[in-house]
């Protein structure tokens, strides 16, 4: 088939313009809710817009509405190009597409609504999880497939970490999506009391660590050495990488639940390996950095490495934070304070948001056929007012929190609590204003994205990208690899 001699750019291209567009609307809703802590009459007494319904919403539509379309373009892209063939199926890719649009819909529907099952990170009703079911198989069907039917003897190390995040996310799903449908939008979940908790945590931090890490770390081994135009430093810390990090990760869930109903011996075995999650989280980071050695003149002008680099330092940031967080004693002072808002947005907005935006940038002008972005200075511009969007936020989260959880604890000599909740509630409030300035500029920088993207793809050339042929060897040239010369 002529189809065959070309990669499928149409789903790429697909994705990678509704992450653009999920990410305006996912950050819209998280800077509205952020208002509305601020200044609580924007709810104007309406049910659906209420903090308690846009929340889940927000967080929907940033991790599965932009997250995951970020990811589904990127690993398309990836396997593509380091397998050297077409998708295993157009059709089943293109049904993908579509049916996580229609999931994305549903979620915008039924959750101002007020149906959900009350779960983080899980909160959509039985019947859109079950079509989340679906699409997911058929995802894997697509990806794994057209691994299958490489063209190249080696699975580039990128495919490993896509691999292992699609694989898991199945499993994370369908074990804490177990429910018993009451009607058709109620239902209780299978499990009762703490073993729900336990089984929830379990879910919610690989959620974490399988979309929110693994996923984009697929990314970093791609898109990196890519755009730098250096071999990723060390391929076999790479691999060590990979393993360490998934096999210690399933493990590191309880760590939400200190001072609860949960035993204590899983407490501190989701502790334990929270602490161990620091090497390896580290170590990728450090090979990521270390992939620019004899490139770190390029971060001067090259915007795109700039958001893949500073990237890292917030991965980096916050792994070093989670595991001290996991710490029962320090665990004792941030729990249920804004320290943990501070430390979920510095990953999420910091690490995951500047990943998904230098790789999706380093992807549009080539799905539209054109040599780079429309303007190059407007992606400078939108890297600093996102980095400095993400500093104001995260550190007015950290100041709150910590004063949170030292105004909390404070007791008199009689043994009275020295401050009340309303008086914690008070002295929060200056930061809260910080964080939605620091937010607003963030979702600026994230317009900014959306325009330079609507001017690149205008008049823009729509053609799939032809595959080159292989030496006879079966191996692919060096020129059109990620994966070409490494460092040990």
């Amino acid at each position: 088939m002529e189809s065959e001699l070309n990669y499928n750019y149409k789903v790429v291209r697909q994705f990678a313009i509704a992450t653009v567009v999920w990410g305006v609307v996912g950050m819209l809703v998280g800077v509205f809710i952020a208002a509305q802590l601020a200044w609580p009459a924007l709810n104007f007494d309406i049910p659906w817009l209420t903090y308690g319904r846009l929340r889940p919403l927000h967080t929907n539509a940033v991790i599965f509405a932009f997250g995951i379309s970020g990811l589904f373009a990127t690993s398309y892209y990836v396997v593509q190009r380091t397998c050297q063939v077409r998708l295993f199926s157009d059709k089943l890719a293109a049904f993908t597409f579509w049916g996580w649009q229609a999931v994305i819909v549903l979620a915008a529907i039924t959750l101002p609504m007020g149906y959900t099952r009350g779960k983080e990170y899980a909160e959509l009703e039985w019947p859109i999880s079950i079509l989340i079911a679906v699409i997911w198989v058929v995802y894997a069907i697509v990806f794994f497939g057209t691994i299958f039917k490489r063209k190249v003897k080696h699975i580039y190390v990128a495919n490993w970490f896509f691999g292992a995040y699609i694989i898991a996310v199945a499993l994370l799903h369908i074990v804490n999506g177990m429910s018993m449908p009451a009607s058709l939008t109620k239902s209780y979940s299978m499990y009762a009391g703490v073993q729900d908790a336990m089984i929830q945590w379990w879910y919610g931090h690989n959620a974490v660590g399988f979309i929110l890490t693994a996923g984009y770390l697929g990314m970093v081994y791609y898109f990196i050495p890519k755009q730098a135009e250096r071999p990723v430093y060390s391929y076999r810390l790479s691999i060590v990488h990979f393993w360490a990090l998934i096999f210690t990760y399933m493990w590191a869930g309880p760590h939400h639940l200190h001072y609860t109903a949960l035993p204590d011996w899983t407490q501190s075995l989701g502790m334990v390996f929270s602490l161990i999650l620091l090497a390896p989280s580290w170590g990728g980071m450090i090979n990521g950095m270390m992939t620019l050695s004899g490139a770190w003149h390029k971060l001067r002008t090259d915007p795109l490495l700039k958001f893949m680099i500073v990237s890292l330092s917030f991965y980096g940031m916050s792994t070093f934070e989670g595991p001290m967080m996991s710490v029962k004693t320090v665990n004792s002072l941030s729990h249920y304070t804004d320290w943990g808002i501070g430390h979920v947005h510095s990953g999420a907005l910091g690490w995951v948001g500047f990943i998904t935006m230098g790789s999706i940038y380093y992807l549009l002008p080539r799905l539209a056929g054109k040599r780079e972005m429309w303007s190059m200075r407007l992606v400078e511009t939108h890297f600093w007012v996102g980095t400095i969007g993400v500093v104001l936020y995260i550190a007015a989260m950290w100041i709150a929190g910590v004063m949170q959880g030292l105004m909390w604890r404070a007791v008199n000599p009689d043994g009275t609590l020295t401050y009340t909740f309303v008086e914690g509630v008070r002295a929060t409030y200056p930061y809260y204003i910080v964080r939605f300035l620091g937010g607003s500029l963030y979702l600026s920088g994230m317009l900014i994205m959306a325009y330079n993207t609507f001017k690149t793809f205008s008049g823009g050339v729509f053609k799939d990208a032809p595959i080159p042929v292989l030496p006879k060897s079966g191996q692919a040239p060096a020129s059109t690899t990620a994966s070409a010369p490494v460092h040990a």
